[in-house]
């Protein structure tokens, strides 16, 4: 990435330096205001190419559409962009938890065009989380540029996530609450308010640009408390369909992971399918929005079978798109299935029960997408609000509220982890702020070094190293190599105890006889994590720190402790 040059602020812009919310407030509008364009260059970009190929998509050939799209997004990734497939979200979270929001300048247009090869072509995914990933760095590149802080930062990549999803929905309330709840992961004064302003901003670029629409309108709906009592069917539904997609996804990045042939290869591979099944099923291709207009509106044809196989193959579809190397995201095809979800439920509960006057089906599709939305991303709160806002459904916010909390719980008991978040887990890269790994994370081994114990010699004699101890305050003694200046062992006055009161032994004892060689060490670019791990596990309490083979220090559970404590009270005094 190229050298960006660093503002600094003029000695008249000092008000912005003095308050530091209104700097983030300022900043954040032009961030929600890029991320807002973006978001629209991309939603147009793929309106153009699926009229451009909608011709095409009557001939018998036509399933290698997706496959070519798949490909040549792959390849334009790996060869020219230098990235990994993916969706990008979970390297947004990444560079929030673990490189205090620094993300490459090219990612603020890399996904956008992948995704647009990908969806265009008719892949099954969503434009929503290439979009977050552009606004992301586009927040991190402009808190670069103007030379901010690592928690400034932070801040602006929440802020271009929130003008993205805000402006690709036109809903502000849910764009905020997704990059807090999904992005941030916490709630704090400092955190909300830039935030906020970002997705107002994104929001009305949205609108000057487009128009005030909502993505989804829909009829004026009357729910009984029969209605709100079914949607506990809906939950376990979509519940246990997160569960089965998550897991489905995670198998077909393990088979192809294993398929030993080119990336854009196994993209085609994965097209092809897709455009197969979508040759049978024409609603599972791109990313669905318009099969659920037609499902809220109560319009959609099919019976109950029909419309389940529909969400079988979006599953099916959304895995061999996203599990073998296309480009985008999780949010569209969860709205479609959750949608097939809901109407299924409702036809199901109305031909068992046909003398009940249920609510219309397109108040299911609704309650449906919320429930996969919650269950997959493991964010109740999210799906609420985006799906009231998207639809300006707001009379279906009681069983919103239901099934998004069931869909998360039972989801969040099979699945600890959610579809975004379970990588990051698993490789202990996931830290939160606030929590100890977070905290500990800021800390770096250099800064804790205790360096005032006193080196000895391999070949000194004990008589010598009594003379040192007398001197010193240590119980730990470091011995190196005279000759090397190697670190080769340690000696504990409380395992060499015997020989100092043993006269005799002075002149006849070397300390490389008596010495430790079987130490725990550690070294400069350790976790602290780790090294506090196994200080608790092997009972320790300090350990030598090694750097090319050399003693630099000591480091003890004291001081990293009484440096946690330090670094805690900066962290809650700055984010509250």
């Amino acid at each position: 990435m190229g050298k960006i040059r660093p503002w600094r602020y003029p000695a008249k812009w000092g008000l912005f330096r003095i308050d530091d919310r209104l700097l983030l407030i300022v900043i954040g509008a032009v961030v929600g205001s890029c991320s807002g364009i973006a978001a629209l260059l991309l939603n147009r970009s793929l309106i153009a190419i699926l009229e451009t190929l909608h011709d095409y998509r009557h001939y018998w050939w036509a399933f290698v559409l997706p496959a070519t799209g798949a490909a040549v997004s792959s390849l334009f990734l790996k060869k020219i962009i230098k990235e990994d497939a993916g969706h990008g979200v979970p390297e947004v979270i990444y560079s929030v938890s673990r490189r205090g929001g620094l993300l490459r300048l090219r990612s603020s247009f890399s996904r956008l065009i992948s995704s647009c090869l990908t969806i265009g072509s008719g892949g099954s995914a969503g434009p929503e989380a290439p979009v977050v990933m552009s606004g992301a760095a586009i927040g991190s590149n402009i808190a670069r540029f103007f030379a901010l802080n690592d928690r400034q930062r932070i801040t602006l990549v929440g802020c271009g996530a929130a003008g993205a999803i805000s402006s690709i929905f036109n809903a502000p309330i849910a764009g905020m609450v997704f990059s807090i709840e999904v992005i941030i992961g916490e709630w704090s004064a400092v955190n909300i308010i830039p935030i906020a302003i970002a997705a107002v901003a994104g929001t009305e670029v949205s609108r000057v640009l487009q128009g005030n629409q909502i993505a989804f309108s829909h009829r004026q709906f009357n729910l009984g408390t029969i209605d709100i009592v079914a949607g506990i069917g809906i939950a376990v539904v979509t519940a246990t369909l997160s569960i089965v997609l998550t897991r489905l996804l995670r198998k077909m990045h393990k088979v192809s992971g294993q398929t030993n042939i080119p990336l854009w290869s196994k993209a085609a591979l994965g097209g092809c399918a897709v455009g197969m099944i979508g040759i049978f099923f024409p609603d599972v291709l791109g990313e669905g929005y318009h099969s659920i207009r037609s499902m809220i509106e109560g319009a959609y044809p099919g019976g109950i079978a029909i419309v389940s196989f529909l969400m079988l193959a979006k599953i099916l579809a959304t895995s061999f798109t996203l599990g073998w190397g296309g480009s985008g995201g999780i949010f569209a095809p969860c709205l479609v299935i959750g949608s097939f979800a809901g109407i299924a439920w409702h036809r199901l509960i109305v031909f068992i029960f046909p003398s009940i006057a249920w609510a219309n089906e397109g108040c299911f599709a609704l309650i449906g997408m919320a429930g996969m939305i919650s269950g997959i991303l493991q964010a109740p709160l999210t799906a609420i609000f985006l799906i009231v806002e998207i639809t300006g459904g707001y009379e279906v916010i009681l069983p919103l509220i239901l099934v998004s909390a069931i869909s998360a719980t039972l989801c969040h008991y099979f699945e600890p982890a959610s579809f975004y978040l379970r990588d990051l887990v698993e490789r202990r890269q996931l830290l939160r702020p606030g929590t100890d790994g977070r905290v500990l994370a800021d800390l770096r081994v250099g800064e804790l070094l205790e360096r005032d114990c006193i080196v000895v010699g391999r070949h000194m004699l004990l008589r010598d190293f009594v003379e040192i101890v007398k001197k010193s305050h240590r119980n730990y003694f470091p011995v190196e190599d005279e000759h090397t200046g190697k670190f080769i062992g340690m000696i504990h006055l409380d395992h060499i105890r015997p020989y100092l009161f043993d006269s005799v032994m002075y002149d006849t004892v070397f300390l490389e006889q008596i010495m430790e060689t079987d130490v725990v060490k550690a070294y400069l670019d350790n976790d602290l994590n780790d090294i506090l791990r196994d200080m608790d596990t092997l009972n320790l309490y300090s350990i030598p720190v090694i750097s090319d083979g050399r003693f630099v220090g000591m480091i003890s559970k004291a001081t990293i402790l009484d440096q946690y404590r330090k670094e805690l009270l900066v962290q809650t005094t700055h984010w509250t």
